[in-house]
This record gives C-alpha cells, structure tokens and sequence, in this order.
C-alpha cells in the first residue's frame, strides 16, 4: 500500500521522541503502510536523523500558529497553538488515503483497518462526545481541503485556539450524518477516561488498540531526578501509574523508547559534529546513564501547591503521581 501513510507531527525535539516511538510501535505490529512524519525547524538534526532511520517520509513544514491565547488560556494550553501545523498533512496528495495520529499516541496492535474508513473518521472526544479528538483521524489529502482549511482559520479562526476547533468547525457534520465515520473509542483511548469511567475500561479496555496520553504531561517529561544519590533510589523505586485494575501504559511507553529509540539517539550523539557536547547530547547521555540504572522512568516530582492547582483545573496526573494506587495508598495509610 504505497499510496496510504500514517502521519505524525513532531514540532520540537520532545515530541520528535514521542513519535519515534510511534513509528516503531507501528512498525513492530507489522504496518503494510508508509510512514510519514512532519516537523517544524524546532528538531535538531540529531532527532531528524533519527526520525529518518524509523519513517519513511520525514517532511520539514511551517509551524503554523493559531496565536489565539484567549481561546488557549480557557484550556490553559497555551502551547497548543501550534497544532494548527497538523493542516499540512492535507498536502501530501502524493497518498490517497492517510490515517494521521499524534505523536502522544502509543499504538499496541495492528491498526491498518483504519484505511477502510473514509474522510473524516474519528473517534469522540471525552470533554464533548458531540466533538472527535483530532488524535487520530482518517483523512484524504487534497490541496483543496488545505485551502478551505486555512480559510477557515482565517475567517473564523477556531473555538479552542487548537485544530481540533477548526476541524471540528469545518468537518461540522461528523457528529450526525454518517455513523460509519464514527471511530470506536478503542482507536483513541484516553488516559482521563481510563480515571474517570474505570467501569467502562474494566469491561473494554482490554480491547483497545491506541492510547492517546491527553493533557499537559506527556510519557517523556517523566524524568529522572538529578538530586542526591538516596533520592534518586527512591524515585526509581516507584510506580508510573500502574496498578492492577488497569495496565501502565506510560511503563510500555518508555519500553519502546528504552529498548528501540534510545539506542538510535545514543549512536547519532556518540558521533557529535563537534568535539563540545550540546546540552541535548548531554540530556541523552544522562537519560540513558538513569535508565541504565534503575531500568524505569519515575513520575516527576510536584510540590503540593502546583498538585492542587490541578486538580482544581481538571488536569491531576491519572498516571503517574495521582494514580488511583497512588490515592488508595495516601488514605490507608490516612485511615491507619
């Protein structure tokens, strides 16, 4: 299938990483498809290189900004302005047919079924059902469509200061005229949801295909502490969210990245332009040294005050430090 892809978006060099692993999950369940990825002039040449060995197609693109902080600050994402980028995948006509998925997505079966479903197939958004989550779609690439897009931001602008907004603006009748567009929540599984209707994942869950890690913390901004010795123990000693009423996904994340993606990074930074290592060839260098040692990524460490502050907003941590084992523990040892 040459004329089918899937596609990803990597803007910066953070989520360069969450699409390698992307691709490597998609290849390691066999994929008959091409894959392509576009980046913005925020990836080093480091992770293009690296990007270049696991896709088939690695686009350099404009970043595209929606600027709309208004509509960013009732989210309180500023940064997803960019995702406006993800409208270029609409260019790419030398395919018929492309399935496009974030890079904060992990795939954990095979999915190319997804190519028998026509523009705009999506799965429902968790905040508003009536809305798709703009995680992963089905799409068929037309310069047409890219214009009518970019018109759109411009005359309308989007409701979320996001793509998502403006593609559910444009592709307004996703919600009522064809079910068959309908994608079944196991295609963009979200982690909220998992927190939030655990009866559902326990009678379902295990039937899902594709994990789409929604919110500001991603699976790679769970680093290891640079502190003292004893803590760095006991970080490495603790859990990422699992539990045994629903699997870590956030674990099986860092497996693909530990086992397949690092050992690319590693050998593209052992071999520096120059004799000076650059802050991110010294991060690598670091991070594999961490995971080396303890073999797992521990959950950042918060202060209590930021840890309220989110939950105020609706944005706590279901898979790493406010994980449901992580409460269960905080009110036996309470209750003791």
């Amino acid at each position: 299938m040459t004329d089918q892809a899937f596609v990803t978006l990597a803007t910066n060099d953070s989520y360069a990483k969450g699409a390698m692993v992307l691709g490597v999950c998609l290849r390691n369940h066999k994929t008959s498809r091409k894959l392509t990825v576009l980046i913005g002039d925020d990836v080093s040449q480091h992770c293009r290189s690296v990007l270049g060995q696991i896709f088939d197609e690695v686009c350099e693109v404009s970043v595209l900004d929606s600027g709309d902080a208004t509509r960013l600050a009732m989210m309180k994402r500023p940064e997803l302005g960019v995702t406006f980028t993800k409208l270029h995948c609409w260019n790419l006509t030398h395919y018929s047919k492309c399935v496009f998925m974030d890079a904060d997505t992990l795939v954990l079966c095979n999915i190319d079924e997804l190519f028998e479903r026509d523009q705009l197939s999506a799965a429902p958004d968790p905040g508003w059902p009536d809305c798709f989550n703009s995680g992963v779609f089905v799409f068929q690439p037309s310069k047409e469509t890219y214009a009518a897009l970019l018109n759109a931001c411009m005359q309308h602008g989007s409701f979320d200061g996001g793509d998502q907004g403006v593609l559910n603006s444009y592709f307004s009748d996703w919600a009522t005229a064809d079910i068959t567009k309908h994608l079944p929540f196991i295609y963009n599984l979200s982690s909220v949801s998992i927190y939030t209707y655990l009866p559902a994942f326990k009678q379902f869950g295990h039937n899902a295909k594709v994990i789409h890690f929604l919110g500001e913390r991603k699976p790679w901004d769970y680093q290891h502490s640079d502190d003292d010795d004893d803590a760095g123990d006991e970080e490495c000693s603790s859990e990422t969210g699992s539990s045994s009423l629903y699997p870590d996904y956030v674990q099986q994340w860092w497996s693909v990245y530990k086992e397949s993606v690092l050992p690319l990074l590693w050998k593209e930074h052992t071999h520096p332009l120059s004799d000076t290592p650059t802050v991110e060839q010294e991060s690598v260098y670091v991070e594999a040294a961490q995971l080396e040692e303890c073999g797992h990524p521990p959950a950042p460490q918060t202060s209590s005050q930021d840890r309220k502050q989110k939950w105020e907003q609706g944005d706590a941590d279901y898979l790493g430090e406010d994980s449901f084992t992580h409460i269960q523990k905080k009110l036996d040892s309470f209750l003791k």
